[in-house]
């Protein structure tokens, strides 16, 4: 009898304004994660006028990342206790002036100036702890894969960044440039404030912040996708922004060749996050997080021999990028099955903190292990190291990570498995 019932209960309906609070969440990511890039996009810039090594480069572009990374586990437990809407309005207005001090900074040529600007840049980099909990309340179960793999296009941003900002250096100015950035922060935090909507099944948590993340922290859950994230966003962010500087140290491309190429790479990755996701509710995500991974590990192995430009190695990089954004879409689809209720935001925030720390060191090993000597291979060191992480990874989900059996948002206990 209670089978029938099962069988024969009603779908669950779509909430009223779903659609649209997804495209607002989405295009405040975008927003905020063009912000979030400003220092990486311009690495030719900053290194040409202020004559930076590649060490003392690799550490500019990686500040945002840093800061950005930790401020998420903070900002997805407030999300968890103010709601999606005030988070994200937050995030936007907060980057304005760390954006107008970067500015500040590049048009005096101050190291320090940029380099403190980077690190309160950073604020950008939380808007996806905010985002993933806040789709994922409007969403069931069975398609937060779905929601959350769209919201995680929002890194698009990246692509937009790459894409746009060396041009408009180059057409409008610096400053400029970054007023534009600036102007965009802030009508986006007003279409949110005025428009977004906090999902009618989501309620606030009454638990105290440093509670919550210890209770999330004692998940064994939390770790494994901590790791798993680190590698496969890490990776792309990694990418995303050291990749202008190294293509300039490969192979020679000017700022604006080498952004339209970082572009590519993004957009890839962008389109293939909610592919990863959908996958993921249809067939689990331990098979969609395996198959990027060995995508990963045998693309990146390639990139390390250094392929000719554009013809062999622009579709190795494609390749490279849509892996990494299938196994993030796979890996947080993961996240929003298995997060106690009322604990989404907390577990979020501290997983994707992970990712960006993943996407933190990457670049300071690439600047400290090139060898502007060599003839060939200038990147071995720092790309080897990835296809290793590749491997250890898909053999750790491999044998390591499985879906419980459970639906921990009825059984938190399930989580712990």
């Amino acid at each position: 009898m209670a089978r029938n019932a099962t069988a024969s209960a009603p779908p669950q309906q779509a909430l009223q304004g779903q659609a649209m609070n997804l495209i607002l969440a989405t295009a405040a990511s975008v927003v905020a994660f063009w912000a979030w890039n400003a220092i990486a996009t311009l690495s030719t810039y900053y290194a040409k006028n202020m004559e930076l090594s590649s060490g003392t480069m690799g550490i500019l572009v990686a500040m945002p990342i840093f800061v950005g990374s930790l401020g998420r586990i903070v900002v997805g437990a407030m999300t968890d206790k103010y709601g999606g809407r005030a988070l994200f309005t937050f995030v936007l207005l907060a980057t304005i002036p760390t954006v107008l001090l970067v500015a500040l900074g590049g048009s005096l040529n101050s190291f320090a100036i940029v380099l403190i600007g980077g690190f309160l840049l950073g604020v950008a980099g939380t808007v996806f702890a905010v985002g993933i909990p806040f789709v994922s309340a409007w969403y069931p179960p069975s398609r937060r894969g779905f929601a959350t793999g769209v919201f995680g296009a929002g890194m698009g941003g990246t692509a937009l960044a790459a894409f746009l900002n060396p041009r408009l250096v180059q057409s409008i100015g610096y400053v400029p440039t970054h007023l534009l950035i600036a102007a965009l922060l802030a009508v986006m935090a007003a279409l949110v404030w005025f428009f977004m909507k906090n999902s009618p099944d989501w309620k606030p948590s009454k638990t105290p912040v440093m509670p919550e993340l210890i209770e999330a922290s004692k998940l064994a859950v939390t770790w494994k996708l901590c790791f798993l994230y680190a590698v496969v966003f890490g990776g792309f962010v990694s990418f995303a922004t050291y990749l202008p500087t190294y293509l300039r140290d490969v192979y020679e491309f000017d700022p604006s060749s080498a952004g339209a190429r970082t572009a590519g790479f993004a957009l890839a990755a962008v389109l293939a996050r909610p592919v990863g996701g959908v996958l993921a509710d249809k067939i689990g995500s331990k098979p969609v997080v395996l198959a990027s991974l060995v995508g990963v590990a045998i693309l990146g192995f390639v990139v390390a021999l250094e392929p000719a430009a554009d013809v062999e190695a622009g579709p190795i990089f494609i390749g490279l990028a849509a892996a990494l954004g299938l196994g993030t879409g796979g890996v947080f689809a993961w996240v929003g099955k298995l997060s106690p209720e009322g604990r989404m935001g907390t577990i979020g925030g501290i997983v994707s903190a992970a990712g960006g720390l993943g996407g933190y060191f990457p670049p300071l090993v690439m600047g400290l292990t090139y060898n502007p000597d060599a003839a060939n291979y200038k990147y071995a060191i720092g790309l080897s190291l990835l296809v290793i992480t590749s491997i250890v990874a898909l053999l750790f989900t491999l044998f390591f990570v499985r879906t419980p059996a459970k639906d921990p948002s009825k059984d938190p206990s399930a989580a712990k498995t």
